[in-house]
């Protein structure tokens, strides 16, 4: 039993230290897995002076609101790395201003990755709704316990930091995987439907030769994703639909640069806006689409989707 949880509110300080030092504790294998001599709790401090050009102590502790000590004492370990110098202010000649070493800028850039896949784990870790700070606290301690927070990030980086993801025009060779990874998606959420099975079955009629688009996310030469802008009509709407994900790189937001992609496709396209069918048990994405302007709209009585529960539009 978890003595902390049961304390409620009266334990919420002693838990955020908690889940403070577990997520320092798995950043730090994080930067030593990539080799990187740095050390999260300097993180703040360091960030303050890579956002200005130039900074003083008295400046972090204006921006954070440390005390002076532990600034003075993250800075003095910055130094000693060497991924910091000083330079006496041109007026002052006492004030030491502190700008990124050679060194530091050559750190910093291994760490943007890193810091970028940090900041999408911990999105994804606090994604789901709550009533209470002590509620969310229990579903984020429950993914850090279920889900390495450490190996998530380093997946992460090697997809988006160290391997490059392009997404690729309709080729006739990619026909196949259009077909399989929306065929295994739907078994898996949901079930396939005899219209669903009609266009995957046949994109080309169904999408290509009507004007649509199909693309493909290709990670070294391998077919990761796929999703369409299918014409509905002739009046210039689309839909943005058949969006699926390889099952092993799934949780590597490579739907969501597939949908940017075709958010960008459209618009250079001039076309007025998407729509899409969806449902609801599919909170993550729902969560999603609003992020990037969808909103939701009635869906028609004769919806092409047995299981669309959702209708939503995007206008540009």
């Amino acid at each position: 039993m978890d003595a902390l949880r049961g304390y409620g509110e009266l334990g919420l300080g002693s838990r955020l230290k908690r889940v403070s030092e577990f997520i320092m504790k798995e950043t730090q294998l994080v930067y030593d897995y990539f080799n990187i001599d740095f050390d999260p709790y300097l993180f703040p401090i360091f960030k303050i002076i890579v956002n200005k050009n130039g900074v003083t102590n008295k400046d972090i502790q204006n921006s954070l609101h440390f005390t002076q000590p532990a600034i003075t004492q993250a800075v003095n370990k910055l130094n000693d790395k060497g991924l910091i110098r000083f330079k006496h202010d041109d007026l002052d000649k006492r004030k030491k201003i502190i700008h990124l070493s050679n060194h530091g800028k050559r750190t910093l850039m291994k760490l943007e990755p890193i810091w970028k896949s940090i900041e999408d784990v911990i999105k994804e870790f606090t994604l789901e709704n709550s009533s209470s700070l002590i509620e969310h606290l229990n579903i984020l301690e429950n993914k850090l316990g279920s889900k390495s927070f450490s190996e998530t990030i380093i997946k992460n980086v090697k997809i988006y930091g160290l391997q490059e993801l392009n997404i690729v025009l309709y080729q006739e060779e990619y026909v196949r995987y259009f077909y399989e990874l929306n065929i295994e998606w739907l078994k898996t959420y949901f079930y396939v439907e005899a219209y669903d099975e009609e266009v995957l079955s046949k994109p080309k009629q169904y999408i290509i030769d009507k004007g649509g688009h199909i693309f493909f996310a290709k990670l070294n030469n391998e077919i990761v994703g796929t999703v369409a802008l299918m014409p509905l009509g002739d009046d210039g709407l689309f839909e943005l639909t058949k969006m699926a994900v390889s099952p092993k790189h799934r949780g590597y937001k490579i739907g969501q640069k597939l949908m940017q992609y075709c958010i960008d496709f459209a618009k250079n396209m001039r076309l007025p806006k998407l729509i899409l069918y969806s449902n609801t048990k599919l909170e993550n994405a729902i969560y999603i689409y609003k992020k990037y302007g969808f909103i939701e709209i009635p869906v028609e009585p004769n919806s092409p989707y047995a299981r669309s529960n959702i209708k939503m539009k995007l206008v540009f």
